[in-house]
């Protein structure tokens, strides 16, 4: 145990140490700060706002078009040829034309840009028409919108679980989610940490140092020691990175929320100092409809705040420590294997294959899982050692008995036990073998050898 011990040391001091895990460990919660809040900082930040020109010849939708952050509308009396051929000069970015047979013809809307107008107004402007257009034929047919509207009704489901300690708040949605997440990040980092396990044979093992080594310890002693120090390498930079994508997450959205802050009192005032020329008909938009947006916003946000604690994270954190780690022990065995049965990493492609469908496969049955977390196809690939690390995690948020937990992790160590057997007879030959490259059949064999 002690040699093992060193091993671990050397293992993981030596990629501590390197400048390319110090980077990595500061940059990738950089990185995935940006991909979560840059997405959320650009929505908030104002565009440009676009100078839109109406001519209405039906005289219909004067008051249809609401000024807004991004839309400056004004209504003018033009003909559309003057207004056309004065366009590059107006300064208006686009001129539409409503003609006055556009309750007969919907599709008679026309729009004008120097450059193509963007989804984003052009659904604004269209959406706007249709709506009027709408609210023109139901008056004319007698039919109040408001009435129309108020029979609309969206039915939205709260879910509870019942069980021995009574109701408690459920989230399908937020397990769905959750169990991708969790699953992802166990499929990633068996791969990434797994592969180092296997490069750091093959180093050795090509640049003969290995035989050096194993004159002073035994085969299985070098690859318990090699896969647990590059383990505990993985489990030091995977906290490091929760730790500083937390930090990071919570100083930026601080400095965000600050910025809103003083940009939403800076679109207030804009609001009420708005007075486009020419637009004295054109209707801004309300305090209600401004408050009501808020509010949906608000409202959207509580609801995700509530649905990610229905869930039991104590639970969730465990299985997933635990499932990272038997799933990687299991893996970097076979990774082991791979790296002292081949020479070079050419070679490495014929005995990867194996190792990765498993892997692989599990994803796959993920889709499935969510569908029927409770069904037959999840409940036996959670058992099956090489499947279990993924198809269990995307299961667990949806609620798993404990003897089913505990049923998996029993027969993950029984497979691990039984792999890392198998590895280390594999290790032990392949690891002082050079020049040829072994078959199936010869790694079979191998595993029979005699001490």
């Amino acid at each position: 145990m002690k040699t093992i011990i060193l091993i671990l040391k050397r293992e993981y001091l030596v990629r501590v140490k390197k400048k390319s895990f110090i980077v990595m460990t500061i940059l990738t919660p950089v990185l995935m700060s940006a991909i979560w809040l840059l997405p959320v900082y650009l929505a908030t930040k104002n565009t440009d706002q676009k100078k839109v020109q109406v001519i209405d010849d039906s005289d219909r939708f004067g008051k249809v078009f609401k000024t807004t952050d991004e839309l400056a509308f004004s209504v003018t009396n033009q003909l559309i040829e003057t207004a056309k051929k004065n366009f590059q000069k107006s300064g208006y970015d686009v001129l539409v034309y409503i003609p006055a047979n556009i309750m007969d013809d919907p599709k008679s809307l026309k729009l004008y840009a120097e450059k193509n107008v963007s989804l984003g107004v052009q659904s604004g402007i269209e959406d706007a028409v249709e709506q009027e257009i709408e609210n023109q034929k139901l008056i004319a047919a007698g039919i109040d919108r408001k009435v129309l509207e108020s029979t609309k009704v969206k039915v939205s489901a709260n879910t509870y679980n019942l069980s021995d300690e009574g109701e408690k708040d459920s989230s399908s949605g937020a397990a769905t989610v959750l169990g991708y997440l969790f699953a992802a990040a166990i499929y990633f980092t068996i791969f990434l940490y797994g592969a180092q396990v296997m490069r750091g044979v093959l180093e050795e093992k090509t640049n003969r140092i290995v035989e050096i080594i194993i004159s002073s310890v035994k085969p299985f002693q070098l690859m318990a020691g090699k896969i647990l120090g590059v383990g505990l390498v993985g489990l030091t930079q995977f906290l490091l990175w929760i730790l500083l994508t937390i930090g990071l997450s919570t100083a930026l959205s601080a400095v965000m929320g600050g910025e809103n802050l003083a940009q939403k009192r800076m679109e207030q005032a804009a609001v009420d100092r708005t007075a486009t020329p020419g637009a004295s008909n054109v209707t801004p938009v309300s305090p209600a409809e401004a408050k009501a947006k808020k509010a949906s916003q608000a409202d959207m946000l509580t609801k995700i705040k509530n649905a990610v604690g229905t869930l039991d994270w104590t639970l969730l954190l465990i299985c997933f420590g635990i499932y990272f780690v038997g799933g990687y022990l299991l893996y970097s065995a076979l990774f082991a294997a791979v790296g002292a049965a081949v020479d070079n990493e050419t070679d490495v492609q014929q005995f990867m294959l194996p190792i990765t469908i498993p892997l692989i496969l599990g994803f796959i049955i993920a889709q499935f899982v969510v569908r029927e977390p409770d069904g037959p196809i999840a409940f036996w690939f959670s058992m099956i050692p090489f499947t279990s690390p993924i198809v269990m995690m995307v299961r667990v948020p949806f609620g798993v008995p404990i003897w089913e937990i505990a049923l998996s992790v029993v027969l993950l160590i029984g497979g691990f036990i039984g792999v890392a057997w198998i590895a280390a007879r594999i290790y032990r030959v392949g690891i002082l073998m050079y020049g040829k490259k072994p078959s199936y059949a010869e790694l079979a064999k191998w595993i029979f050898y005699k001490a």
